[in-house]
């Protein structure tokens, strides 16, 4: 049976843009959005944990949020983790609650939100290339077991390799509208 299969290569580069949209909607330009942290991995119990599923996170104020860690014992760790993110934030410990005033949208913090953005939307560049190797592999391995000719899996090569520079332009276009929001231009 043939490993290529077209339509799951494009799914997959399609969930790319859609981790890409969702990611770049936590990087609010000065407003609280829960959203901000929610790619924020803490180190718990020995294992990587999404920060929501240690805490609840609310927006109590337009420029504050307030991480409501359930383990006391995890404080420190949440503390750490929102800290190297790479977001600027500086959590104020109340107890069992993190609070976290959003500061004013510099050009400083614009720059770093960028920032932060290109690196989202590079590790989406690089999961969509990943699936182009995939798919190329797939197609190499059907032609070894003689499923399909050389020139269907040339075709079949160019097919996956117009897909891919679609959805890299997608993607591109969605990083570039983000970042115009986020520098204000």
């Amino acid at each position: 049976m043939a490993k290529y299969d077209k339509a799951d290569l494009e799914r997959r580069m399609t969930g790319a843009i859609e981790a890409l949209k969702h990611d770049l909607s936590g990087l609010r330009t000065g407003r609280a959005n829960t959203a901000l942290l929610e790619p924020i991995m803490v180190t718990v119990y020995g294992a990587n944990t999404p920060i929501t599923q240690v805490a609840t996170i609310s927006a109590p104020e337009p420029r504050m949020l307030s991480v409501q860690v359930w383990d006391k014992s995890n404080i420190g760790p949440v503390e750490k983790a929102i800290r190297s993110a790479g977001l600027g934030l500086n959590p104020i410990n109340d107890g069992n609650t993190l609070r976290l005033p959003i500061p004013d949208l510099t050009e400083e913090r614009r720059k770093e939100l960028a920032k932060l953005a290109s690196s989202y939307a590079e590790k989406a560049r690089v999961a969509v290339r990943n699936v182009r190797r995939d798919g190329i592999e797939n197609l190499k391995a059907d032609e070894k077991k003689k499923e399909i000719s050389e020139d269907d899996r040339k075709r079949g090569e160019t097919e996956v390799q117009k897909l891919t520079d679609d959805i890299i332009k997608q993607l591109d276009d969605v990083f570039g509208a983000k970042e115009k929001e986020i520098l204000g231009k």
